[in-house]
């Protein structure tokens, strides 16, 4: 489990950069994802996210790989990353449209980002052929993630 999903988080960061006018992404339960402006301000499930299961997410590292990139509030997690921003008090910085964005597909928010777009589909390249087509996370998962998040206000 853990090499296929690192193996499609990989793929995805390594082609983060394309597409991004026209992005793709996986259906939601409204059938699309809507952006306005920086924001994805529609649940993608249609029902608030799960913090206890957003925080297992971030700090799972054969899940959502935050912690390779990013530290936070996580006294029990050794080798937090430190090529992105601390997690800490993200809930008070951003909205929840904004985080589920910057999750979503961080491109469209911030040009040349290394992050991965986590529910984008099309539009990356050198990505293998197992995994296209498949998001990083589910739309749950995502949901679960900005729920976590957004309980971080220190």
């Amino acid at each position: 489990m853990f090499h296929d999903v690192s193996a499609r988080l990989l793929a995805i960061v390594l082609g983060c950069a394309a597409g991004i006018a026209h992005a793709q992404y996986a259906p939601a339960a409204g059938g699309v994802v809507t952006v306005v402006g920086d924001a994805i301000p529609v649940s993608l499930t249609g029902a608030p996210g799960d913090a206890a299961r957003g925080r297992a997410i971030v700090t799972n590292r054969q899940l959502g790989l935050c912690l390779l990139c990013h530290t936070g509030p996580f006294p029990e997690e050794r080798l937090q990353g430190d090529l992105a921003p601390d997690l800490k008090g993200t809930g008070s910085r951003l909205t929840m449209g904004q985080l589920r964005l910057r999750i979503v597909d961080s491109g469209r928010v911030i040009a040349g980002t290394i992050m991965p777009a986590y529910y984008k589909i099309e539009g990356l390249t050198r990505v293998a052929p197992a995994f296209r087509g498949k998001p990083v996370l589910s739309a749950e998962q995502i949901e679960d993630v900005v729920a976590f998040l957004t309980t971080l206000r220190n």
